[in-house]
């Protein structure tokens, strides 16, 4: 069954889905947002659970340290909310604490420029947290 993992930002959403298996979390793309154009979003997601053959969605919920839900989370729930009513699909909301630092300390330890990583640090998140909830299953 593959899954579909998102990190929803206000300007981007990191992509990755898993293998057919769900064993493993792999990048696709990050996705960049229109302000206004919310429409597009859910069209581009849509059409790629649907290529893709995605069962299930995991969206990361970015908490407050203290485990509070500030609003960037509530943004996330909202949007969690409005994929599931348009998919019909289960959508999981999963603790993304600290994944855009390991995503960040892990392109730096790769030695990718700055410039890059910020093409790509939303789609590492996305794989960070599809990952996370992929392991936390076996």
């Amino acid at each position: 069954m593959k899954v579909l993992g998102l990190d929803v930002g206000t300007k981007t959403i990191g992509i990755a889905v898993s293998d057919p298996f769900g064993w493993t979390a792999q990048g696709i793309k990050t996705h960049r947002r229109k302000k206004g154009h919310e429409e597009e979003d859910f069209t581009y997601l849509i059409n790629l659970i649907e290529e893709q053959g995605i069962k299930e969605i995991i969206v990361g919920l970015p908490k407050n340290m203290n485990g509070t839900i500030g609003p960037s989370g509530e943004l996330c729930q909202e949007f969690a909310e409005q994929l599931k009513a348009r998919t019909g699909l289960p959508v999981i909301l999963w603790d993304e604490r600290l994944t855009t630092a390991a995503a960040e300390k892990t392109l730096i330890s790769a030695d990718v420029s700055r410039k890059k990583r910020k093409g790509v640090i939303d789609k590492i998140a996305a794989v960070l947290i599809l990952q996370g909830y992929l392991d936390s299953k076996s």
